[in-house]
Protein backbone atom coordinates (compact mmCIF):
# COMPACT_ATOMS: atom_id res chain seq x y z
CA UNK A 1 0.00 0.00 0.00
CA UNK A 2 2.90 2.37 0.73
CA UNK A 3 4.29 1.88 -2.78
CA UNK A 4 0.86 2.76 -4.25
CA UNK A 5 0.70 5.94 -2.13
CA UNK A 6 4.17 6.98 -3.31
CA UNK A 7 3.20 6.45 -6.96
CA UNK A 8 -0.04 8.39 -6.46
CA UNK A 9 1.82 11.25 -4.75
CA UNK A 10 4.32 11.39 -7.65
CA UNK A 11 1.51 11.53 -10.23
CA UNK A 12 -0.26 14.33 -8.35
CA UNK A 13 2.98 16.32 -8.11
CA UNK A 14 3.61 15.90 -11.84
CA UNK A 15 0.09 17.03 -12.70
CA UNK A 16 0.24 20.02 -10.35
CA UNK A 17 3.59 21.08 -11.79
CA UNK A 18 2.10 21.02 -15.26
CA UNK A 19 -0.92 23.03 -14.09
CA UNK A 20 1.05 25.85 -12.52
CA UNK A 21 3.49 26.10 -15.43
CA UNK A 22 0.74 27.55 -17.66
CA UNK A 23 -2.27 29.76 -17.21
CA UNK A 24 -5.17 27.96 -15.58
CA UNK A 25 -8.56 28.99 -14.24
CA UNK A 26 -9.08 28.30 -10.52
CA UNK A 27 -12.56 27.97 -9.06
CA UNK A 28 -14.83 26.81 -6.27
CA UNK A 29 -18.04 24.90 -6.97
CA UNK A 30 -20.94 23.44 -4.99
CA UNK A 31 -21.13 20.57 -7.51
CA UNK A 32 -19.73 19.71 -10.94
CA UNK A 33 -22.25 17.29 -12.45
CA UNK A 34 -19.85 14.33 -12.25
CA UNK A 35 -21.08 10.80 -11.44
CA UNK A 36 -18.49 8.11 -10.66
CA UNK A 37 -18.78 4.33 -10.25
CA UNK A 38 -15.86 2.56 -8.64
CA UNK A 39 -14.31 0.12 -6.18
CA UNK A 40 -13.10 0.54 -2.59
CA UNK A 41 -12.60 -1.81 0.37
CA UNK A 42 -14.09 -4.96 -1.24
CA UNK A 43 -17.21 -3.07 -2.32
CA UNK A 44 -18.51 -0.65 -4.93
CA UNK A 45 -19.47 3.00 -4.70
CA UNK A 46 -21.52 5.52 -6.66
CA UNK A 47 -20.61 9.11 -5.93
CA UNK A 48 -21.11 12.63 -7.15
CA UNK A 49 -18.70 15.51 -6.80
CA UNK A 50 -19.85 17.82 -4.04
CA UNK A 51 -18.30 21.05 -2.77
CA UNK A 52 -14.83 21.36 -4.27
CA UNK A 53 -11.85 23.36 -5.41
CA UNK A 54 -11.12 22.97 -9.11
CA UNK A 55 -8.71 24.03 -11.81
CA UNK A 56 -9.67 24.19 -15.48
CA UNK A 57 -7.00 23.99 -18.17
CA UNK A 58 -8.23 23.49 -21.73
CA UNK A 59 -10.45 20.40 -21.84
CA UNK A 60 -9.12 19.18 -18.49
CA UNK A 61 -10.65 19.80 -15.07
CA UNK A 62 -8.85 18.88 -11.84
CA UNK A 63 -11.15 18.60 -8.81
CA UNK A 64 -10.29 18.19 -5.13
CA UNK A 65 -13.34 17.94 -2.92
CA UNK A 66 -15.99 16.10 -0.96
CA UNK A 67 -17.78 13.12 -2.47
CA UNK A 68 -21.35 12.37 -1.31
CA UNK A 69 -21.67 8.65 -2.00
CA UNK A 70 -23.65 5.45 -1.83
CA UNK A 71 -21.51 2.44 -0.91
CA UNK A 72 -22.52 -1.09 -1.88
CA UNK A 73 -20.99 -3.84 0.23
CA UNK A 74 -22.19 -7.18 1.56
CA UNK A 75 -21.67 -7.54 5.30
CA UNK A 76 -20.90 -11.13 6.35
CA UNK A 77 -20.95 -10.49 10.10
CA UNK A 78 -23.79 -10.76 12.58
CA UNK A 79 -25.68 -8.46 12.99
CA UNK A 80 -25.46 -7.25 9.38
CA UNK A 81 -25.28 -3.75 8.00
CA UNK A 82 -27.45 -2.72 5.08
CA UNK A 83 -26.12 -3.55 1.58
CA UNK A 84 -26.39 0.15 0.59
CA UNK A 85 -25.08 2.82 2.97
CA UNK A 86 -24.66 6.59 2.56
CA UNK A 87 -21.11 7.85 2.99
CA UNK A 88 -19.03 10.98 2.56
CA UNK A 89 -15.56 10.70 1.11
CA UNK A 90 -12.85 13.05 -0.09
CA UNK A 91 -10.78 12.71 -3.19
CA UNK A 92 -9.17 13.84 -6.41
CA UNK A 93 -11.07 13.74 -9.71
CA UNK A 94 -9.61 14.34 -13.17
CA UNK A 95 -12.03 15.11 -16.00
CA UNK A 96 -11.12 15.22 -19.67
CA UNK A 97 -14.02 16.49 -21.76
CA UNK A 98 -16.88 14.24 -20.54
CA UNK A 99 -14.82 11.37 -19.03
CA UNK A 100 -13.88 11.39 -15.35
CA UNK A 101 -11.31 9.39 -13.35
CA UNK A 102 -11.21 9.46 -9.58
CA UNK A 103 -9.10 8.47 -6.57
CA UNK A 104 -11.41 8.70 -3.52
CA UNK A 105 -10.67 8.15 0.17
CA UNK A 106 -13.31 6.76 2.53
CA UNK A 107 -13.05 6.30 6.29
CA UNK A 108 -14.31 3.15 7.97
CA UNK A 109 -15.00 3.69 11.66
CA UNK A 110 -13.58 1.49 14.41
CA UNK A 111 -15.42 -1.74 15.13
CA UNK A 112 -15.00 -4.38 17.85
CA UNK A 113 -12.44 -6.28 15.76
CA UNK A 114 -10.87 -3.59 13.48
CA UNK A 115 -9.29 -0.19 13.97
CA UNK A 116 -10.72 2.76 12.09
CA UNK A 117 -8.78 3.60 8.91
CA UNK A 118 -8.89 5.27 5.52
CA UNK A 119 -9.43 3.22 2.36
CA UNK A 120 -8.24 4.26 -1.09
CA UNK A 121 -10.39 3.51 -4.14
CA UNK A 122 -10.51 3.97 -7.91
CA UNK A 123 -13.42 5.09 -10.05
CA UNK A 124 -14.48 6.01 -13.57
CA UNK A 125 -17.47 8.08 -14.63
CA UNK A 126 -19.03 10.83 -16.69
CA UNK A 127 -19.21 14.61 -16.44
CA UNK A 128 -22.83 15.28 -17.37
CA UNK A 129 -22.47 19.08 -17.53
CA UNK A 130 -19.96 18.65 -20.37
CA UNK A 131 -22.19 16.14 -22.20
CA UNK A 132 -25.14 18.55 -22.06
CA UNK A 133 -22.94 21.45 -23.18
CA UNK A 134 -21.60 19.44 -26.16
CA UNK A 135 -25.13 18.40 -27.15
CA UNK A 136 -26.33 22.04 -27.13
CA UNK A 137 -23.27 23.16 -29.13
CA UNK A 138 -23.97 20.49 -31.78
CA UNK A 139 -27.65 21.47 -32.05
CA UNK A 140 -26.81 25.15 -32.59
CA UNK A 141 -24.54 24.42 -35.56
Amino acid sequence: MTRFRNILFTIILAISGQLFAREAEFGVAAYDGVAILGYVDRGAFLNFTGPNLNVVKGYSRYILGMLPSLRFKTDHGEPRNSFVTPNLGIGFTYCYKYLAFQVPLYYNAKTTDQNGRWHLGLGVGLRFNELIKRKKDNEEI
